[in-house]
């Protein structure tokens, strides 16, 4: 006995008989997490329901303020007999000036991808160059908070004298609108950077370029992408309003058409779909700051 034992504790890599036979060896695993359904359920009440209880709460209410004759407003019931392809066929196109409203928010979209990433681009740098530098901070942002304050609409009369083309002024616009929270932000965190970043950096001896990009950005990201969210609403805010007076097929044009064609029903439902396009732009920009911030750049 004690040299079969002895046997097994000078070879415990020696497989037993039945794996050299070739029978299978269950191994224990661990156990797949499973869905949680309770918590599910609970997650979806709470954080959809009391939106939907007060959506139908208002929809009552202007249904009943709205059904009475003579009301300058149509009610719920009548926008949907009206608009009733546009709410249910979003994607149809029956022509160069005959699209469903998706499209239309497309199009809008497109010059917001632009011009915002632009902004986006260009405001990171003007930023970390101001809140780097104590003598551009001096020089350039009583000029920034003297710009930001003008109207986007004040800049569309310019901007179509310069490119004699609805849609870069448009993209213009855009960018020019969304740039200054994106510069704003960007300096304020690149200034709060905390000193020991700083001489980390001179101990590594980072050039500028590998400072500002191992150092600065991941610092001052949850602040940068602060700046981001407030972008990219004004972006959207500013598009709407171009399209309404430079034309086209986007959103804000569709809107000023069916106004001067009188189809109320018409311009509600496309505030509807502007509403929500602008929160699901504003939830993706939270939702990749989240993800490069690990969570830091929550509001």
């Amino acid at each position: 006995m004690m040299n079969a034992t002895a046997r097994k504790t000078e070879n415990p890599t020696q497989l037993p008989s039945s794996a050299k036979s070739g029978t299978v060896i269950a191994l224990n695993r661990r156990p797949l997490p499973r869905l949680n359904a309770r918590r599910i359920g609970m997650a979806l009440i709470t954080n959809v329901l009391p939106p939907f209880v007060v959506l139908a709460v208002l929809i009552g209410i202007w249904q009943i303020a709205c059904s009475h004759p003579g009301a300058s407003l149509p009610p719920p019931s009548q926008v949907w007999e009206e608009a009733h392809d546009l709410i249910t066929a979003p994607f149809f196109n029956n022509g160069p000036q005959d699209l469903g409203l998706a499209w239309r928010v497309l199009v809008s979209l497109e010059r917001v991808a632009i011009g915002f990433g632009l902004a986006a681009v260009v405001g990171v740098i003007l930023g970390a160059i101001v809140g780097q530098s104590l003598w551009a901070m001096r020089g350039l942002d009583p000029i920034f908070q003297v710009l930001r304050t003008v109207p986007p609409l004040a800049w569309l009369p310019l901007s179509l004298a310069a490119f004699q083309n609805a849609n870069p002024s448009a993209i213009f616009v855009i960018f020019i609108t969304s740039i200054w929270p994106v510069i704003i932000n960007t300096a304020v965190g690149v200034r709060n950077i905390p000193e020991d970043y700083r001489n980390i950096a001179r101990v590594l001896r980072l050039n500028p370029l590998e400072f500002f990009i191992r150092i600065m950005v991941p610092a001052a990201a949850p602040y940068i992408f602060t700046g981001l969210r407030i972008g990219v609403g004004l972006s959207w805010l500013a598009i709407v309003a171009a399209e309404m007076l430079t034309g086209g097929v986007g959103i804000g044009f569709f809107i000023w058409d069916a106004w001067n064609s009188s189809r109320l029903s018409d311009i509600i439902v496309a505030l509807a779909y502007i509403g929500v396009t602008g929160f699901i732009l504003d939830k993706l920009v939270a939702l990749v700051g989240s993800v490069i911030t690990r969570g830091t750049a929550r509001n």
